[in-house]
């Protein structure tokens, strides 16, 4: 089916205290994978290319983007396409004429006043061109090798009336807020935290998204979603599935050659990951 926007998911799921799962994509495994297992649970689902994965591909948006665009036409489920945490104004440009409905752009790394000036300008721009757009306030963590910060460290969490101000000055749709996840977990181990995200949404009248998701367990990602979280964005733990497939293969094939062999199970191993993840969110 044609490709849908993230902004119509998300604020659909939204809208019925429900939340849309966001798998980030590196290779057309993860792109095959994410549709299999979104088709496999019925549900729709997000596509994200996050400024990392088009670092790994050499720079280059469009091969990875236009294979995503291919596959996500020829679903049996809704698909949008988002491009994530996304620095460089210069990469922010090129999602229109890539598929890309939406971005998240991510200046949390600045001082406060910085954050809003820069995605303030991004907002106008993504605006104009009819992009939907995410952004964070807080410090979730783990990107780039950099640890979590301590929950009581000074904008580690999103203040809630910090957050309201940053959404009116700012403009943007959706924001990733900062309760306690961290990127690249390879554990699910995250604690969030609930009275902070129910002073969030009380007070915020945009979706709210949860960035490293990976790491959270699964009641907590349903409570998550009763307390009003729309999107939910997981990356490491497609990783983790196709990694460790692969490996259990190899192992038991030494003479294993063909690529096709051990990505096949890796891929498999996605798709299985996917579907479990989205049968977790609908079931909150």
């Amino acid at each position: 089916m044609p490709l849908v926007t993230t902004g119509e998911l998300v604020t659909g799921a939204a809208a019925r205290h429900r939340a849309v799962a966001a798998f980030n994509i590196i290779t057309l495994e993860h792109i095959e994978a994410v549709i299999a297992g979104a088709e496999s649970a019925g549900a729709p689902v997000v596509l994200q290319v996050s400024e990392n994965a088009v670092k790994f591909r050499y720079g280059r948006l469009l091969p990875l983007a236009r294979a995503a665009v291919a596959a996500a036409e020829r679903a049996a489920v809704p698909v949008a396409l988002h491009l994530d945490h996304v620095q460089s104004d210069d990469l922010l440009r090129q999602a229109p004429g890539a598929g890309f409905s939406s971005v998240m752009y991510d200046a949390a790394r600045l001082p406060y006043a910085d954050n809003l000036a820069a995605t303030r300008a991004a907002a106008d721009w993504a605006h104009a061109q009819g992009l939907w757009i995410e952004a964070e306030l807080g410090q979730i963590g783990g990107k780039a090798g950099q640890p979590a910060l301590d929950a009581h460290a000074p904008g580690a969490r999103t203040d809630p009336a910090e957050a309201r101000a940053f959404v009116t000055d700012s403009g943007v749709d959706a924001l990733a807020v900062a309760i306690g996840s961290s990127h690249a977990m390879t554990t699910r181990t995250a604690a969030l935290d609930h009275e902070r995200l129910k002073r969030l949404a009380a007070i915020l009248d945009v979706p709210l998204v949860l960035h490293g998701s990976s790491g959270v367990p699964d009641p907590e990602l349903r409570s998550a979603v009763a307390g009003g979280i729309a999107k939910v964005n997981i990356g490491t733990a497609l990783n983790l599935a196709m990694t460790g497939a692969i490996r259990t293969y190899l192992a038991a094939n030494p003479e294993a050659v063909d690529s096709r062999t051990y990505l096949s199970v890796g891929r498999e191993a996605m798709v299985m990951a996917v579907a479990g993840i989205i049968g977790t969110l609908t079931s909150a």
